[in-house]
């Protein structure tokens, strides 16, 4: 028994100090971040890496380079019903072109199923409408750039159905950041804010993502904290050499009275002529506004052939 117990012993030890070993933390503000060995390993500024990501243009600055330039699209839409059962679709690819200093798009293949578009031919569903108002351009847009240095997002002037929309553009294209006019839940999507540090579990690893080496933050909300924030989890892969955002997986949701959404979003990146560009976008969304009926909906955009 002895010669048994003392071997398992000091594995057991052994076991536990490399337990111990596998992470640190780090406490920046109120936030306490759980750092893996390989981070340690690389002596990250933790503080400034915080205020970095808190500060980050590159997404948001990724998905305007798609105003300044030529792509082909891939776009999968498809309306569900309650049981998953396909409900109405629409499948097409495009083309934007940029000529001087406008761009305009053509459609080159379309398929649809159900009642994707009313009798009139506009959209059957604000889903498709968001998406549209995201990817496609129905008639020349000329003076557009790619700055988003002064960005102030913002609802102001809109209202219903309209209003909603744009709420959940602005969640999408900047998730994490305090946004203005959002009531009651203007407070809650500041997830780096130290008044948010003890509603979310926050840790930083290293690892490639397409073969690029990258900080991943992930952020996820304590259990018993989902009534208090709309994000509620985000890991973000960060070039470790650029810093800039080259991929991001998020989960949203949000109960109201006149108005509720629980949307499930992943953004890939790639790099075309030294402009950061999205070339994957998946979105799984349910979402209910007053006067409307509930929709599930499923897009893709796969974007390609930049030039």
């Amino acid at each position: 028994m002895k010669f048994f117990f003392i071997p398992v012993f000091f594995i057991s030890c052994s076991l536990h100090g490399l337990a111990q070993q596998h992470t640190d933390t780090s406490i920046v503000g109120s936030k306490v971040i759980t750092l893996s060995t390989v981070v340690v390993d690389n002596k990250l500024n933790v503080p400034s890496f915080i205020e970095r990501i808190k500060n980050d243009s590159s997404f948001y600055k990724a998905f305007k380079n798609l105003r300044i330039i030529g792509y082909s699209a891939i776009n999968d839409i498809r309306m569900l019903h309650k049981d998953g059962s396909l409900r109405a679709s629409l499948r097409s690819r495009t083309r934007q072109y940029r000529s001087g200093n406008c761009r305009k798009m053509q459609t080159l293949e379309e398929a649809v199923t159900g009642d994707f578009y009313t009798s009139e031919h506009e959209y059957n569903y604000y889903t498709a409408q968001m998406y549209a108002s995201l990817f496609f351009t129905k008639d020349s847009v000329c003076g557009e750039n790619n700055i988003v240095a002064g960005t102030n997002f913002s609802t102001s002037g809109k209202s219903g159905i309209e209003k909603h929309k744009e709420q959940l553009k602005m969640l999408f294209f900047n998730p994490g950041k305090r946004i203005s006019g959002l009531p009651f839940m203007s407070n809650k999507t500041a997830i780096y804010d130290d008044d948010m540090a003890d509603d979310y579990n926050m840790d930083i690893d290293m690892g490639p993502y397409n073969n690029i080496n990258c900080f991943i933050f992930t952020q996820k909300v304590k259990p018993g904290y989902e009534d208090d924030v709309v994000v509620d989890e985000m890991i973000t892969w960060f070039n470790a050499d650029t810093y800039e955002v080259v991929a991001r997986k998020y989960s949203l949701s949000y109960d109201a009275l006149f108005y509720d959404f629980k949307v499930d979003m992943q953004v890939e990146m790639t790099n075309f002529k030294g402009l950061t560009v999205p070339n994957l976008i998946r979105y799984n969304g349910n979402w209910k506004a007053v006067t409307k009926k509930r929709e599930r909906g499923v897009f893709t955009a796969t974007l390609f052939d930049f030039n």
